[in-house]
């Protein structure tokens, strides 16, 4: 129950900013029922699932007028442009990004998740960089509450 706990409260975080998937983790180190590196794949599996709805999103801005009002704006679209002219042709860089956003969260991956489908990021190199960033990050997360537990 803990794994499916896990995944739906993680991919419902990947979606909602506002729940907090690291304090959920903590909280369930505590279970001590599966090791941490379960936990964190299936987190992170939960997470890049959420996020595909904002990459197909992004992908679809033509479809979604509410995203597409707000990509318009002419703050937006020179990003967009910078965005592209960076990463356009270059996927090594393109994945480094992404990697680094979806660990440390700078520059945001929910942010990231929408730009990755608006310039045509290729899914396999968002998938596989978001699960890998996600993964680590969790994985540290939960190492250091099953710490914690143990200290206190």
């Amino acid at each position: 129950m803990l794994l499916v706990s896990t995944f739906l409260y993680s991919a419902g975080a990947a979606v909602a900013a506002f729940m907090a998937l690291e304090a959920y983790l903590a909280v369930a180190a505590a279970d001590q029922t599966y090791p941490s590196v379960v936990l964190a794949a299936v987190a992170a599996v939960g997470q890049v699932t959420g996020k595909l709805l904002w990459y197909w999103a992004g992908a679809g801005t033509t479809r979604l007028p509410w995203l597409r009002s707000k990509l318009e704006s002419p703050r937006i679209e020179a990003a967009m442009t910078r965005w592209r002219g960076r990463t356009e042709g270059r996927p090594v860089y393109t994945g480094l990004v992404l990697l680094a956003s979806a660990f440390a969260g700078l520059p945001p991956f929910m942010v990231m998740s929408v730009v990755a489908g608006v310039l045509r990021v290729r899914m396999w190199l968002f998938v596989g960089t978001g699960l890998v960033g996600r993964f680590l990050r969790f994985w540290i997360v939960l190492e250091a509450a099953d710490l914690a537990w143990l200290l206190f």
